[in-house]
């Protein structure tokens, strides 16, 4: 897409001749400024607010932030994330710091026609009107991005001020990461009698030998395990991963047969090594397994697989773990090792333990088989006609149900509750297109447009992104619902993403499973609790009695403190906050940030979530080992 078109991201938009993110979003802005002045303009506000927090005049910067405008922070006011909605919150917090305001500079950056201050429309039609720069921030330990959207002030003589300010901190002074112009020489050249080869020594860091300790151990080599890992071997810190897999990548290798990614290429890159140009749109889970595999080798990230974790224990004296692992090798032999890690990362998916729910009769079943939807590996090969049923409604629900169906089987999909829906082709144009695309901007600037937007405000941008894919899909939605397929908008009609961010579930993009239940071949039982498992079907609370050689559970997952209390028991699980879900600022809890616990820390989310937001979790790792952070800094 041409650059004009990401002048924004791309859920800002609707169609022509509509404005209705005037009032859901931005202030009301009725002519653009002229191009010669949008340097100026930037550059001016930029310097004002860059003085008032060198100065720490603090009271200036409410001359510089409109009425409920916010500030995000990722890392550069404070060692954690924040949204301030307000110029009295953004002060507030200023004058409470400790540290004052940790930015020391703030300047336009120039360096890119998309980076460069710009008129920036919120709307296809241009009646709402700013200037967007992105920004370089300088603080007292690091640097990073910044992107400010400027609206005239109408109430104040048409004054230039943010609407949105997002400041981020990605890289810490003197600890850059090894890459371009950093990168490491890779050999030590002739006079050093004995010296290993580079196979050698991968093989010593590898397994650790000769008493090296990693400094971060990683639990789960999915895409959480392995972009942390690879940040933190960026940044120097030594890690290791284990995994209870036969191989890297089993996590998604060994799920159901069927399974693609319903996210595109271009919104799942891993960091420093993304897809090839010839990857397919949606990826298939054994491609990705591949790729993870590839990807473990290519950053020497160092993985036990086979191994599983028997015992650990915090000592806060120390500031370390005891962790005593047993590791099946290669040459098929068993060893047991007992590591101190200061940190521990919890990277076993941000859904934790499968929610099984425990129903009468589940050991009377007589049929063929009845599991959740983690243990299922696809539809059996046999007679047509068998019976079979999936409880539950979200992704893995439905392509279970659509691969019964290509099978041959009669199937029915239970619906406790209701679905967001949304077809893959319009709900992803909606809400990536002109950012995740063909031709669009590169993935780092798209994810900083991404994150610069603050969550309340994203939600309420959706709320008409919603109402436009539901435009767009209407035919699709009236066949659910005269289907008998209850429907909702996510958590205040604001879609998808809400959904994702609140709950971890309850949605679907429809990717061919919508339209067979609209033509019947899926039916559906809706609204209903399951009372009953009998030896040949399921007894809902209505008395009705439903058939069935195969009953699969897609019902979700637990929270990951459920996990982290199953691996590391009461006392660490009682510590740690709530995980996943927003906190009273909009950012979400405990997630990529610090639990409650020294050393431990949970990771997990989608693709495109591990790749932005591994960097920042081991910024912090990285600075609290160099002395720069210590775990009570605000």
């Amino acid at each position: 897409m041409a650059t004009a078109a990401v002048q924004i991201p791309s859920y800002n938009r609707v169609e022509p001749g509509s404005n209705q993110l005037k009032s859901a979003a931005y202030p009301a802005q009725s002519h653009p400024p002229p191009k010669a002045d949008v340097h100026k303009i930037a550059s001016e506000w930029a310097e004002s607010l860059s003085a008032a927090l060198s100065s720490q005049n603090y009271e200036n910067l409410e001359q510089l932030f409109l009425p409920g405008s916010y500030w995000r922070d990722q890392l550069a006011l404070s060692w954690d994330y924040h949204t301030f909605n307000g110029p009295e919150k953004i002060i507030s917090f200023l004058k409470s710091s400790p540290h004052g305001s940790r930015i020391r500079c703030i300047s336009i950056d120039d360096s890119s026609t998309l980076h460069s201050p710009q008129v920036s429309p919120a709307d296809y039609n241009g009646q709402v009107n700013g200037v967007r720069s992105f920004l370089n921030v300088e603080t007292d330990v690091g640097r990073g991005p910044g992107i400010v959207r400027l609206f005239q002030d109408q109430q104040d003589g048409g004054k230039w001020k943010a609407y949105t300010l997002f400041t981020a901190m990605h890289e810490l002074k003197g600890h850059e990461e090894t890459v371009r112009g950093n990168r490491p020489h890779g050999v030590d050249h002739g006079g050093k009698p004995g010296r290993k080869n580079w196979q050698e020594r991968r093989t010593v860091t590898e397994n650790f030998e000769g008493g090296m300790e990693p400094t971060v151990l990683i639990l789960g080599a999915g895409q959480g395990g392995l972009t942390s890992a690879a940040r933190l071997h960026q940044l120097g810190v030594p890690t290791l991963i284990i995994d209870r897999n036969s191989h890297i990548g089993d996590n998604w290798r060994n799920r159901y047969h069927q399974l693609v990614l319903h996210d595109p290429v271009w919104y799942d890159h891993l960091p420093y090594v993304p897809f090839p140009s010839h990857w397919p749109i949606f990826t298939p889970k054994d491609k990705l397994a591949e790729w993870f595999e590839s990807y473990a080798k290519l950053l020497e990230l160092n993985v036990w697989t086979q191994t599983s974790l028997e015992s650990a224990s915090w000592d806060g004296s120390k500031r370390q773990w005891t962790v005593n692992l047993e590791r099946k090798k290669a040459d098929g032999t068993t060893e047991k090792r007992t590591l101190h890690p200061r940190h521990v990362i919890q990277a076993t998916g941000h859904s934790g333990e499968m929610s099984f729910p425990q129903i009468k009769g589940m050991e009377d079943f007589k049929g063929d088989r009845l599991c959740h939807s983690s243990q299922f590996k696809g539809a059996n090969l046999g007679p047509k006609g068998k019976k079979a049923i999936v409880v539950g409604c979200c992704n893995s629900g439905h392509d279970i149900a659509q691969d019964f169906y290509e099978h041959g089987y009669d199937v029915t999909i239970v619906q406790r509750s209701s679905t967001y829906v949304m077809s893959s082709k319009e709900g992803l144009d909606v809400l990536l297109a002109g950012l995740y695309e063909e031709g669009g901007p590169d993935t780092d600037d798209a994810d900083l447009i991404f994150m610069s937007i603050p969550n309340a405000m994203l939600k309420r941008m959706h709320v008409d992104a919603t109402k436009e894919i539901a435009r767009r899909d209407a035919d699709l939605l009236t066949g659910l619902q005269k289907a008998g397929f209850k429907l909702d908008n996510g958590p205040d009609d604001a879609g998808f993403f809400m959904k994702y961010f609140q709950r971890g579930g309850g949605y679907y993009i429809d990717v061919g499973a919508s339209q067979l239940i609209i033509d019947g071949k899926i039916k559906v039982k809706q609204g209903q609790e399951i009372t009953e498992v009998k030896p040949h079907g399921l007894l809902f609370a209505d008395g009705y009695e439903l058939e069935a050689d195969e009953i699969v559970f897609a019902t979700g997952y637990e929270n990951m403190r459920g996990t982290a209390r199953k691996i590391f028991g009461d006392d660490i699980a009682d510590q740690v906050k709530d995980v996943w879900g927003f906190d009273q600022e909009g950012e979400l809890r405990t997630m990529w940030r610090r639990t409650g616990v020294p050393g431990f820390w949970f990771f997990g989310g989608n693709l495109a979530l591990c790749r932005y937001f591994s960097r920042m979790l081991a910024l912090q790792i990285k600075a609290m080992e160099e002395g720069i952070m210590k775990y009570e800094d605000p």
